[in-house]
């Protein structure tokens, strides 16, 4: 089976099914010397758990992660980083009637079609819960850029479930209002009118779509490589990939199809904010120095000719509703030849975009780190660029020198 590997340079491979004994992911290509601790993956990793809240599973996954190898005395040894996570909570009785007789909208069918065999426990390798390998190597870019000596920062939050749609909000919010509520939305008068929505839906026995916005402030320019290594293509390969993705869109998105050229196109302008040095060396946290050209506003969304700008990265998720319902649907059985009525039980979210915003930061987070790395922005082999010298501070001591 291929498809499991993402990156070029910083590179997650991952392995395991929702009902299978563990979820593991090894990162390759993570430079050495960056602090990274258990207690840094796992912060995440709780983020996207499940059991958060009542509009979320129910499954008791701890998702205690554990790091067998690429760190050494709370460091990065530039060698393959293995993370683990194993499934604790695993229940798959519920699934035996759909071995032969595929859930509606679920990738039961497509597994089998294609391998004559398939994992159906929980829904196997097609389930979400996969995404817990992803968040795992988000937390270790995320480490590595901010360990960095660029100022990348990275945020999401759901700007809509349904029909209910949250206004604009700026990137402070995003920082201080996200994890507030158990939807995370940014907005909270908006984040309650969708939590009232979730729960009509699973009253009934139903489940509801929605969207995630995602913004990057920090990113540099010039990284990108067109045509096929562009940045927004390698960010839709990377955000398309997660469960239930529907559209994946950068500054105005579907939106651009009403607008003009004229209205759309950006003027370009001499950057006159302040900045700490004009003279800055390029490998600084400056995107842009004072008195360099930039775009008047931000309408491509940090993106031109596939290469980033300076500007804030950002864009927009959206996530189709959850396949496994209570309400009842209809399938057929191709053992028995039977048309049968099914009504999936178990513990199912009835929304997605609140657990799948750590899932999109993660992404990015590992897309980025990967073009800054083969944008030579930073030392793929150690963080502090140090190249041939042997004596450093996260270098390990001697036993003899105990």
């Amino acid at each position: 089976m291929n498809g499991n590997e993402f990156g070029r340079l910083f590179r997650m491979t991952t392995y395991g099914e929702s009902h299978g004994d563990a979820m593991g992911v090894t990162v390759s290509g993570c430079p050495a010397g960056v602090e990274l601790s258990v207690e840094d993956v796992q912060h995440e990793l709780d983020r996207r758990k499940p059991g958060q809240s009542m509009i979320t599973t129910s499954r008791g996954e701890p998702d205690a992660v554990v790091v067998n190898s690429g760190v050494q005395d709370g460091y990065t040894t530039g060698t393959p980083i293995g993370m683990v996570v194993q499934n604790k909570d695993a229940r798959s009785g519920k699934y035996e009637p759909y071995v032969t007789a595929p859930r509606p909208s679920h990738g039961d069918f497509t597994y089998s079609a294609k391998f004559g065999t398939r994992n159906w426990g929980g829904g196997g390798r097609s389930s979400a819960r996969e995404t817990v390998n992803w968040v795992a190597a988000g937390a270790v870019a995320k480490q590595v850029i901010e360990q960095s000596d660029y100022d990348i920062e990275v945020k999401a939050h759901v700007n809509q479930i349904g029909d209910v749609e949250a206004p604009e909000v700026s990137f402070d919010d995003l920082r201080e209002h996200t994890e507030e509520n158990d939807v995370r939305c940014a907005h909270p008068e908006t984040a309650a009118e969708m939590q009232e929505l979730i729960e009509e839906y699973q009253k009934e026995g139903d489940s509801i779509g929605g969207s995630i916005y995602f913004e990057a402030q920090g990113v540099p320019r010039g990284l990108g490589a067109p045509r096929f290594d562009s940045v927004s293509a390698r960010l839709g390969q990377a955000l398309m990939s997660v469960p239930a993705a529907t559209a994946f869109e950068f500054g105005l998105g579907r939106e651009a199809r009403e607008w003009t050229g004229h209205d759309r196109n950006e003027n370009w302008e001499f950057d006159e904010s302040e900045s700490q040095s004009d003279s800055e060396d390029a490998s600084g946290d400056e995107p842009r120095a004072h008195g360099d050209p930039r775009p008047v506003g931000n309408k491509h969304g940090g993106i031109q000719g596939g290469i980033t700008t300076g500007e804030p990265v950002y864009g927009e998720l959206t996530l189709h509703a959850p396949t496994s319902i209570p309400k009842k649907q209809r399938t057929v059985d191709w053992e028995t030849g039977e048309e049968k009525e099914i009504q999936v039980v178990g513990r199912h979210d009835p929304v997605l975009p609140p657990r799948g915003v750590p899932v999109v930061e993660a992404m990015l987070y590992v897309t980025i780190l990967d073009f800054m790395l083969l944008g030579g922005r930073i030392n793929p082999d150690r963080l502090d660029g140090r190249a041939g010298e042997y004596d450093t501070p996260y270098h390990p001591s001697s036993p003899d020198n105990e």
